[in-house]
């Protein structure tokens, strides 16, 4: 995932969310408009903006590492507001999920409203995002998915890992703050922090892949999953490693890939640095002043020295 702050695209793919007790499609304020296997459902004020997500979901190209076609069906649901996201999703989703991908429904809801989960301009990469979910569940289907697996396939259709934020997953490392990619479950993180680290090694875990085999090695490990139903046997077919040790190897990766220079050159990084040797720096000087003041002060003749106490006791 791509981190985006308080937008993260979610999905929950091995989630069985119901999609309402009462199905959209027969409720008299709902529309629907589509081509082929592809639908979109909105209400009427929303209308142009289901044209435009129609539109870009047919004009997707082939998703990286599949074969074309996929997803063989989807229907989108664009949510006029935060109620109906919620209804649509069984309000499982946390404030900052900016979407989601239910597989076994063959659908897809975001919001057609600007909130703190999404704005509207990103919703075309949101949009991807999910729509990258289905098509991989649909080369895949009935397969159990790991949601690393699931959440870096789809950020990587995306548009690929952000490089920029790489700096925050070098710090998590070092820090042993990075949860093992087995972990990454069902039990998706539902604060914000915590979930932009899940999707920092999600994404990063799929990147490493792609450098070290290209997209074909990709291609070749679905291809091989799909056929014999176990990812760790794809793995070690296509890889040659178990999962802890493509876990070691990406690890490996990261800290080489993405050294200190990195972490040192981001602004944040730098910037806070700075104003921490400043500060240092501030209080390194203000102790020496004070201990210079102290001897020169110690070097200096007192107001009434002792022999003038002594003359004053006498003239007494």
């Amino acid at each position: 995932m791509r981190a985006r702050g308080a937008a993260v695209a979610l999905s929950a793919p091995l989630v069985l969310l119901a999609i309402v007790a009462a199905d959209p499609t027969v409720q008299s304020s709902w529309r629907e408009i589509g081509s082929g296997p592809v639908r979109v459902r909105f209400i009427p004020e929303d209308s142009l903006q289901a044209e435009r997500a129609l539109t870009f979901l047919l004009g997707q190209p082939r998703m990286p590492a599949l074969p074309p076609g996929l997803p063989r069906e989807a229907v989108a649901y664009l949510a006029p507001d935060e109620a109906a996201f919620a209804e649509l999703t069984g309000g499982r989703i946390p404030d900052w999920g900016a979407g989601v991908a239910i597989p076994d429904e063959h659908a897809l809801v975001v919001p057609a409203y600007a909130s703190r989960r999404s704005s509207l301009g990103a919703r075309n990469a949101v949009l991807r995002h999910e729509w990258a979910h289905l098509a991989l569940h649909s080369h895949l289907e009935g397969i159990q998915v790991p949601r690393w697996f699931d959440e870096g396939y789809a950020l990587w259709a995306e548009g690929g890992f952000d490089v920029s934020e790489a700096w925050r997953l070098r710090i998590l490392l070092a820090l042993g703050r990075a949860p093992p990619l087995d972990s990454l479950t069902l039990d998706w993180p539902r604060d914000l922090a915590s979930a932009e680290a899940a999707y920092l090694l999600s994404g990063s875990a799929l990147a490493y892949l792609v450098e070290e085999s290209g997209e074909r090695g990709v291609s070749l490990l679905l291809e091989r999953w799909r056929e014999g139903g176990s990812f760790d046997a794809a793995l070690a077919g296509t890889y040659g490693v178990t999962l802890g040790q493509l876990e070691d190897d990406w690890r490996a990766w990261v800290r080489r890939r993405f050294g200190w220079l990195l972490v040192l050159s981001h602004s944040v990084v730098l910037w806070t640095s700075l104003g921490l040797l400043l500060m240092l720096a501030t209080l390194a000087r203000r102790r020496w002043n004070r201990a210079r003041m102290a001897e020169l002060r110690a070097g200096e003749p007192v107001e009434r020295p002792a022999y003038w106490m002594a003359e004053d006791a006498q003239d007494g």
